[in-house]
């Protein structure tokens, strides 16, 4: 079983008198955690409760504390799984929370929007949240090992890191076109008003086919027959339940940047490949670039994430075409990288960028340091240039 980096933040926050809450798209491993979680407790110490369940549903729906403390009883841990699907379940945990002392509770959830529009106002300074993604780089190397998967980037960039797909790797076709056929859009169908489904798979689609590049709501919508208003609603509910994310553009100093601009990548690689279903090896493939800058930016995020680093993201671009992969913003300090698949190729920072931005550390990653970067160890080295 590969170890989460979450798993230790997640123990440490365990009976402070907050609900813990565990949030990720489907097949991601939050019911795996879970049982991680309980390992060290016998089965008299805890309540398991699968809301895909109905009757599970029924128990935590519409009630009381006093039905509650019946329910839990003397458990020391309740572990709610797709709490998302219970009505009002922030209330519900919120009653458990005030009555109920002595319990843990772990909540968690598939459709991000859905269950923190449900938590946040009754959980306000009541909850601890964590988000769990496909594993990410560093787990692999905490559990292979470096040379291992540098091995096995190219597996990396076309089939991804969802757990299914990493332990079945001769399956991986099988098991990507399922999750895209069946699970990913499951609660944004379920929850987010999507009037013209086949609209949601023509726009991942077209967001495949612009990986790396900037996206207008506006084309978007007229190569898919949307309003560019629904085109930035279904996005955002794709944000939302972890398929993909926006990067943003850094416009401060020069006339001539774009100022409104955004890019969108893939939580997965895997993901986006079979959308567009190809899974071709790199030597046949024309994107080889953009899947190792998405590859780049989507490990680096999890890395944040589980480090705890917080950062603003950003590309950089002019008008006259001059830019920079990826920039992050933190503690005054602007950190600027460059993606390159080609690790021959040399790479000369923007003079502008330079002289506009004179605060900043810049980096290429390229095959040859790229693990340093999306572990972190990169950080410690960056040279001001």
């Amino acid at each position: 079983m590969v170890p989460r980096l979450i798993f230790n933040p997640v123990k440490e926050k365990l009976f402070k008198g907050k609900v813990i809450i565990l949030v990720g798209s489907r097949q991601v491993g939050k019911s795996t955690f879970l049982k991680q979680i309980i390992d060290d407790y016998s089965r008299d110490d805890f309540l398991f409760l699968n809301c895909d369940e109905p009757d599970t549903l029924q128990l935590l729906q519409n009630v009381t504390s006093t039905e509650l403390k019946a329910l839990v009883g003397n458990k020391k841990l309740l572990l709610i799984d797709e709490a998302q699907r219970v009505e009002n379940i922030g209330i519900t945990l919120k009653l458990i929370v005030d009555n109920i002392s002595g319990v843990q509770v772990i909540a968690t959830g598939s459709s991000a929007f859905d269950l923190r529009n449900r938590l946040n106002e009754p959980l306000t300074g009541r909850k601890f949240e964590f988000k769990l993604y496909p594993f990410s780089t560093g787990e692999m190397v905490n559990y292979t090992s470096k040379i291992e998967e540098k091995r096995l980037l190219e597996h990396r960039l076309i089939y991804g890191m969802y757990p299914d797909v990493i332990k079945n790797p001769s399956d991986a076709h099988r098991i990507l076109f399922e999750l895209t056929n069946s699970y990913l859009f499951k609660d944004i169908l379920m929850y987010g008003d999507i009037r013209q489904p086949d609209a949601l798979t023509k726009l991942l689609i077209a967001l495949s086919l612009q990986l790396g590049n900037e996206v207008s709501y506006n084309e978007l919508g007229n190569t898919i027959g949307l309003k560019s208003e629904t085109v930035e609603r279904y996005i955002n509910l794709l944000e939302k339940v972890f398929i993909i994310f926006r990067l943003p553009s850094l416009s401060r100093n020069l006339r001539n940047e774009l100022k409104k601009s955004r890019k969108v990548y893939f939580y997965d690689n895997g993901v986006r490949n079979a959308l567009i279903q190809n899974f071709r090896s790199l030597n046949l493939r024309t994107d080889k670039g953009a899947l190792f800058e998405n590859y780049m930016i989507s490990e680096r995020k999890k890395h944040l994430e589980y480090s705890e680093t917080y950062s603003n993201q950003y590309f950089w671009r002019t008008h006259s075409q001059k830019e920079i992969d990826y920039i992050e913003e933190r503690n005054g300090m602007l950190y600027a990288f460059e993606f390159k698949w080609d690790d021959k190729k040399k790479v000369k920072k923007p003079d502008l960028f330079a002289e506009a931005y004179p605060n900043h550390k810049f980096a290429c990653v390229n095959r040859t340091n790229y693990l340093d970067f999306i572990t972190g160890d990169m950080d410690k080295n960056l040279k001001t240039l």
